[in-house]
């Protein structure tokens, strides 16, 4: 089965609808599937749900999408970058979905597993635990969270082979794995695709049977969101 598209509004086509839940990679602005958010935005879904570690930032990654009001709800640990973020969920026009950063984690690895839900005792006594089940183990109180399973997963990654395996690169391995084996269709974009074999086996850190299609973006831009430089005496 060939899983190379030409471009990632090819490699998103049947793929979306209104109201569906999306899970997009990336940490900040690391790892982020640039080219496949600009596609979705493209496709005109709306009322889309989205899991991820945050919302991007004004005007760029997820940020596209809430500019477009094509996001209706986020369940991410993490907004603090994003002015349109904080003005749409003030003003009651999105709705938000806090979930602490570990376990946002694990309820993706989870449903990438197989697993249906988990105990954890990370959010008990907090608003995190309103409505879930509690239990108790060993004399200690646990709230149980229910994996996630998103229709579509955006992944980037650095390289992949014609069947589908990755490559991630530093800091940009965070939530993609995670992502892309929760989602029941994944898409990938990569800087780099080749033939079946030329990637040594230690260095693929996903295999491509959770990947169903690919997109080559060579020139991502690569944005960071706070640019910090220390002051040294003399500069």
């Amino acid at each position: 089965m060939n899983k190379i598209f030409s471009s990632a509004n090819d490699a998103l086509k049947g793929l979306t609808k209104d109201g569906m839940l999306i899970a997009v990679g990336g940490f900040g602005l690391c790892g982020i599937p640039e080219a496949l958010i600009e596609a979705l935005k493209d496709s005109g879904a709306k009322n889309l749900t989205a899991i991820s570690n945050n919302a991007g930032v004004d005007g760029f990654g997820l940020g596209k999408l809430l500019d477009t009001r094509q996001i209706k709800k986020m369940i991410s640990s993490y907004v603090g970058e994003n002015k349109e973020f904080e003005r749409q969920y003030l003003a009651g026009e999105l709705e938000l979905e806090f979930t602490p950063q570990g376990t946002l984690a694990e309820k993706l690895r989870a449903g990438g597993a197989g697993i249906p839900a988990f105990f954890t005792k990370t959010g008990v006594g907090t608003m995190v635990a309103e409505g879930k089940e509690l239990r108790e183990f060993d004399g200690e109180t646990y709230v149980m969270e229910r994996a996630l399973l998103p229709e579509l997963s955006l992944v980037k990654a650095f390289r992949a082979d014609k069947s589908g395996n990755l490559q991630f690169r530093y800091t940009a391995r965070n939530f993609n794995p995670a992502v892309a084996m929760a989602g029941k269709v994944c898409v990938v974009e990569v800087e780099e695709i080749v033939e079946k074999g030329e990637m040594h086996p230690d260095q693929i850190h996903l295999p491509g049977i959770y990947v169903h299609r690919i997109v080559l973006n060579a020139n991502p831009e690569k944005r960071i969101e706070k640019r910090t430089i220390t002051e040294k005496a003399g500069v």
